[in-house]
């Protein structure tokens, strides 16, 4: 019987430089930069969950989309999310979600799954920014702006 493990590589290529990256100062600018993320032709329809993890600067490495759901929920696996951010060796996240009904309100669940996962991401010493809600009609709610986080 052989001993062979399976091997595990981690590489980031970065094809923007940092410099030109997305810089979030403000629930505005995550906003503009998380929206892309979001299909248009299901935004109304199925919940979608996607991170965006920053540098130390808080310039957008990238963006990751957690999960695709239905039309009342989908699954953000707190470890999915911050194996990313380990693996791109992210310092802050932003959160976000749809609401495919249109409502901005945040329901309890949104709201323990945020301070669960703020409080995980503390462990790696990774700072949850914001948590987004969008509604897909250029409406979003803002954890931090609201005084959530």
């Amino acid at each position: 019987m052989d001993n062979q493990i399976c091997e595990i590589m981690v590489s980031y290529k970065p094809f923007i430089p940092s410099n030109e990256q997305p810089l979030i100062q403000s629930a505005e600018d995550a906003f503009s930069a998380v929206l892309p993320y979001f299909a248009d032709d299901t935004i109304h329809l199925q919940e979608q969950f996607i991170v965006l993890y920053l540098n130390r600067a808080n310039r957008v490495i990238g963006g990751y989309k957690i999960s695709v759901g239905g039309i009342t929920g989908t699954v953000a696996d707190i470890r999915l999310i911050l194996s990313v951010a380990l693996k791109s060796a992210a310092t802050g996240m932003i959160l976000s979600h749809n609401h495919p009904s249109g409502s901005l309100k945040p329901s309890y669940q949104d709201e323990q799954l945020t301070q669960k996962i703020k409080q995980a991401a503390e462990w790696m010493d990774i700072k949850v920014i914001d948590h987004l809600i969008l509604n897909g009609q250029g409406g979003f709610f803002s954890f931090a702006e609201e005084g959530l986080l």
